[in-house]
């Protein structure tokens, strides 16, 4: 019996070869419903790659849809740029009262555009106008997204030569563990951040002194790899005893992703800047944010806009989302009983392969599993494809398997996605 190929003709003819993830996933997909894709032939896929976290509530979840069905039927205003409409103050009120309130988080909120790398532009903007300062410190391996600024504090080499002109202004430093292949374990280690805290105390260091430190509290497309708390504390107090500002770039790893709201809560700081998007819309629509503490707010008005930054569809989705899963602490309990079924299944196939070496890393419902041999991720990627799993690859040689399922998984779908990866590890060796 042969397979049916999907008519893949008008993408290739047309579309640039810069598309990046069909060509993993070699599928027309047509429809969509909670963990599960369907292509044009009726195919399931169960789907752990959400959307790259866009789809922390799944594909058109229903209360999400309903929502948004209304206010289309309804004639509710689209496009608005930064028009005060109802949407937006339903979705303000319903931010500040179920998400910033119960934190004792002081933020503004600024909609700077549709998208991520809008967000982290902004928020690069901003902390050098207030602080008059031109340098930002970012780590390794970090992402912050494809525009120019974006690009300057992203550590991954080949998104950094697409820019196709210096990146200047950026000031790498290693990320939590980062050194730990470097030093033997017998040997006192260098306390956290005293080779950054050196340049800034020494006048003859040759750093201009930086506006502001930005960081993941777990870097997703880096390879997954997860800050202790300790190292965030630590990070934040360094900023505040050096006069720079923090942000935390919770793009893929804020809306619960990590358990809760904000991945940096577990941690007990408190960011000047924070930048969200992918799942803020709660249904894959584009919005991002940028919060800030209310003395940062200096912008004189249209200092910096967008055309897209009152998508007001947007707005009616992510009320949803609140209203339907951050008005308890319902969501953050059922990610952290979730993750544990993850990290024990991920243990089980490190168990059964004790050659491969590999490692795994993870918090809440973001996962990865590190193979030394940076070929093996795609193949165990390409064979669950085979099988009916999407999962993507990250780190900087795309050497781990990362798990980005819906919060709103199932048990009974994690069990069976978890059986598919383990049998691509298998199947793969």
């Amino acid at each position: 019996m042969t397979t049916k190929q999907p008519d893949m003709s008008v993408f290739e003819t047309l579309e640039s070869e810069v598309r990046s993830y069909c060509r993993g996933w070699p599928t027309v997909f047509e429809r969509a419903q909670g963990s599960h894709l369907h292509d044009e032939d009726g195919r399931s896929y169960l789907d752990f790659f959400s959307g790259a976290g866009s789809l922390n509530y799944g594909h058109n979840n229903p209360a999400l849809k309903r929502a948004l069905v209304d206010y289309i039927e309804s004639d509710g205003i689209t496009h608005s740029l930064d028009m005060a409409t109802t949407a937006k103050r339903a979705f303000l009120e319903a931010f500040q009262n179920l998400v910033l309130f119960p934190r004792g988080l002081p933020y503004k909120a600024m909609f700077p555009g549709p998208a991520g790398t809008t967000a982290v532009e902004a928020a690069l903007k901003l902390v050098r106008k207030v602080k008059g300062r031109e340098a930002i410190v970012s780590f390794t391996n970090a992402f912050h997204g494809m525009t120019l600024g974006a690009l300057a504090v992203t550590g991954n080499a080949l998104k950094r030569a697409g820019a196709g002109i210096p990146l200047v202004h950026g000031i790498p430093m290693p990320f939590d563990h980062y050194l730990d292949d470097c030093l033997d374990d017998q040997v006192d280690r260098v306390p956290d951040f005293r080779w950054l805290e050196r340049l800034l105390e020494d006048r003859g260091s040759g750093l201009n002194r930086p506006a502001a430190v930005i960081v993941e509290t777990v870097q997703g497309e880096g390879g997954v790899h997860v800050a202790r708390s300790e190292w965030l504390r630590a990070l934040a107090d360094l900023c505040h005893r050096h006069d720079m500002l923090l942000i935390v770039d919770d793009i893929q790893m804020g809306c619960g992703r990590t358990g809760a709201f904000f991945s940096f809560e577990e941690a007990g700081i408190t960011p000047d800047v924070v930048t969200l998007s992918k799942s803020i819309s709660g249904y894959g629509l584009p919005m991002s944010l940028c919060l800030f503490r209310p003395e940062l707010d200096i912008w004189e008005p249209g200092e910096h806009n967008g055309t897209f930054r009152g998508s007001n569809p947007a707005f009616v989705t992510a009320t949803a989302a609140l209203h339907t899963y951050w008005t308890d602490d319902g969501m953050e309990k059922q990610t952290s009983v979730r993750g544990e079924q993850v990290e024990q299944a991920l243990h089980a196939i490190r168990d059964e392969h004790p050659r491969l070496g590999a490692d795994i890393r993870g918090r809440g419902l973001v996962w990865g599993l590190g193979f030394a041999d940076t070929s093996r991720a795609s193949a165990v990627a390409r064979r669950a494809f085979e099988l009916g799993l999407l999962v993507e690859t990250s780190g900087a040689r795309d050497e781990v398997v990362k798990l980005l399922p819906a919060l709103t998984v199932a048990p009974h779908e994690l069990d069976e996605g978890l059986r598919i990866l383990a049998r691509s590890v298998r199947e793969t060796g």
